[in-house]
């Protein structure tokens, strides 16, 4: 048995997604995993299809096992992304991490993540903030600096940089997972256009919303999936639905509240009340609180996690459970080796959550919250309690 372990999204599951699959287990992987986000993503938004269509898309795909990535890592920055999905890899003993990237190379991304985490880099780090750049800026300059331009490089790519961050995540937790990477094919990154190569997750969204042809740029099983969600009303999800409630939940927040929310700092708080305050939909919203030092996308996800009731101090450390949304019988091989290892509660049904800690309730039951607004979300409505009534998906069924 050689397991392999991919964090994702899925959102939703295309032909790259499926190259990265089948490519890892033709380097010998016998079982794969996956830890995907749930219901809400971090690009600050819903998913495009729930939790549950998006694990039918992955075990229709060549996964073993789908387990959630608790919310408030799901829609966390690249850094906290990575440790709450390295940190569950490790936690079902998952020999491989598996994950595309620009460069290819683990080496040179294994390279990068030591250099970020060495003291050196605080000092170079320091130099380039305070000169007003972005933080993510601010990093390429100094490791530019600390190790010339072909490292510096690595990190103006979101796979490359997403990469290094599971690397780093790796060495803080003193995992031993190894590191698999293949070069990542297809359109780039939210490009727009689509032509003849595989098109990204961001085009295929376009497209599903527009009511465009998705199916060309999906394998079959995965078109079926999302064209019984959309026929049935629950896609595709987005905040349009509750653009006014999510303003609503800002206009009524003070400023201690707005500054106990997750990736505030510098005053950030501030900002955002005033912006409220004039903002009529969320695309204004995000424009004027948007500058040179904060991204939009870290914006997004500030006003995600207001409307979805996260605060700061939720997700301080590490996932506190293993919860399963999908699995076959190689999953279930998958799962007696994590139970062996026990490192953290695993959730297969409603009564192992009588055995959690009070901790690990209080984060499900922000998740069964976070699904009851996502039902919102939905072009047709969904009602409360999808969380507790859902259960494991056991089939590929279309």
């Amino acid at each position: 048995m050689l397991s392999a372990g991919i964090i994702c999204e899925y959102n939703p599951l295309h032909p790259g997604h499926a190259e990265l699959i089948e490519q890892t287990r033709r380097a010998g992987a016998t079982h794969m995993a996956a830890v995907m986000c749930g219901n809400f993503v971090q690009r600050g938004e819903p998913a495009v299809l729930s939790k549950w269509a998006r694990a039918r898309q992955a075990l229709a795909s060549g996964i073993d096992l789908v387990v959630e990535l608790p919310l408030p890592w799901a829609v966390a920055g690249a850094e906290k992304f990575a440790v709450g999905g390295v940190f569950l890899l490790d936690a079902m003993g998952a020999d491989l991490l598996s994950f595309g990237s620009e460069c290819g190379s683990a080496e040179r991304l294994e390279h990068a993540a030591g250099l970020l985490l060495s003291p050196k880099m605080k000092t170079a780090l320091r130099a380039s903030l305070n000169r007003g750049e972005t933080f993510a800026r601010a990093r390429q300059k100094a490791v530019g600096l600390l190790a010339g331009a072909e490292t510096e490089a690595l990190l103006r790519e979101p796979n490359n940089i997403l990469g290094i961050e599971y690397l780093k995540a790796k060495k803080r937790l003193g995992s031993g997972i190894r590191p698999f990477t293949v070069k990542r094919a297809g359109a780039a990154h939210d490009a727009d256009g689509a032509g003849d190569e595989i098109a990204s997750a961001s085009q295929i969204r376009r497209l599903i919303f527009s009511g465009g042809d998705y199916a060309c740029r999906l394998s079959a099983p995965c078109a079926a999936i999302v064209r019984r969600e959309i026929d049935a009303g629950r896609a595709p999800a987005g905040l349009a639905p509750v653009e006014r409630a999510v303003l609503a939940k800002l206009r009524g927040m003070g400023p201690r509240e707005l500054a106990a929310l997750p990736d505030i700092s510098e005053g950030l708080e501030n900002r955002i009340g005033a912006a409220v305050r004039k903002a009529r939909s969320l695309e204004e919203l995000y424009l004027l609180v948007k500058s040179k030092r904060y991204t939009h996308a870290r914006i997004r996800r500030i006003v995600l996690s207001a409307f979805l009731g996260l605060d700061a101090s939720m997700g301080d450390g590490v996932p506190p459970y293993l919860r399963v949304l999908a699995i076959n019988e190689k999953g279930r091989e998958i799962l007696r080796q994590a139970k062996e290892k026990a490192k953290i509660p695993i959730i297969t049904n409603s009564s192992d959550i009588l055995f959690l800690d009070s901790s690990a309730k209080n984060m499900l039951e922000l998740e069964c919250r976070a699904t009851d607004l996502y039902a919102l979300c939905m072009p047709k409505a969904g009602p409360c309690g999808l969380d507790r009534t859902e259960g494991i998906i056991t089939a590929c069924r279309n």
